[in-house]
């Protein structure tokens, strides 16, 4: 029971990495249908960018909470920027064209952003320091650090603000109407390409958060650290439903439940055949049972068919 309930713990932790980057995904595809498949790459720049900056000032002697917010706050602006201009430059373009073209111009964005990633940063992986405490929470068996503490919550409150952003706000209902149908939105008064601007922005502060945690958690970073995390929160944007936001979330966390408690019982169910790397075969045949039975994801698409 102890270990089934850390494998719990673990699960909700790394689905909570993976909501976030998912968020980011269904918000661009419920406005413009897009998959941005450099959204992975996002988080890398975040994460990366972080690195930089906590290296940088490592010889202050400020506290380690003070260098993760500092961090945090540049890798959310660097991001932001990225974002802002990979969507001009990549996606503006090629909005009336036909969908292949800009999910391939998406795939070339991600080759593009490891590329220069690698020349910037160098290919070797680095570690990132430890800025929180380490000394796990004993939870009668079970134990949790803080920076998992802290990604659970962060990530819930981040879940709260982006549902009251979307629904109750004037840049919420922009967004809907956008989605609803962009053209008969610009008759009533809303910019289109502010609200798809703005769409990006906020999918990248998310994957920026999410590149910081991972970053803190797994105490590494690379050029190519984006790729997995992007591929499996496409796959949980997918499994809860794309274009839904709650689906999003449900999607991330299960999909963490299910990785973790595959890596935890993996060998013993095959006999220590496979391994606890290959806890994906469980995410992937849960996509493939999800989308059998159910195509439009366990939430549903809540994305309306445009005239």
């Amino acid at each position: 029971m102890e270990i089934f309930i850390q494998q719990i713990i673990n699960g909700l932790v790394l689905g909570s990495m993976y909501a976030l980057v998912a968020l980011g995904y269904t918000m661009v595809y419920g406005i413009i249908n897009l998959i941005n498949f450099a959204h992975g790459e996002v988080l890398m720049v975040g994460a990366l960018t972080s690195w930089t900056v906590v290296t940088a000032l490592s010889g202050t002697g400020w506290p380690g909470w003070v260098l993760m917010l500092i961090s945090l706050a540049c890798a959310i602006v660097v991001c932001c920027l990225l974002n802002f201009v990979v969507e001009k430059v990549a996606y503006k373009p090629l909005r009336n064209a036909p969908r292949l073209a800009p999910l391939i111009t998406a795939i070339g964005v991600s080759l593009l952003l490891q590329t220069v990633a690698m020349i910037l940063w160098k290919p070797n992986p680095k570690p990132y320091p430890q800025l929180l405490p380490t000394e796990p929470i004993d939870l009668g068996g079970p134990v949790i650090t803080v920076t998992q503490i802290l990604i659970l919550v962060v990530t819930a409150a981040i879940l709260i603000g982006l549902l009251w952003l979307v629904h109750r706000t004037q840049l919420g209902r922009a967004m809907r109407a956008t989605a609803e149908n962009p053209r008969v939105a610009a008759l009533m008064g809303v910019r289109p390409d502010m609200v798809i601007s703005a769409t990006f922005i906020i999918g990248a502060a998310l994957a920026a958060v999410a590149g910081v945690m991972w970053a803190a958690n797994y105490g590494t970073v690379q050029h190519s650290m984006g790729f997995l995390p992007g591929l499996k929160a496409f796959t949980a944007a997918v499994l809860g439903g794309i274009g839904n936001l709650a689906g999003a979330m449900v999607g991330g966390l299960l999909l963490g439940l299910i990785e973790a408690i595959g890596a935890g019982y993996l060998g013993a169910l095959t006999g220590g055949v496979l391994g606890s790397h290959y806890a994906d075969i469980f995410a992937f045949v849960a996509l493939i049972l999800v989308l059998t039975l159910r195509p439009s994801g366990l939430l549903g698409e809540r994305v309306a068919d445009r005239a």
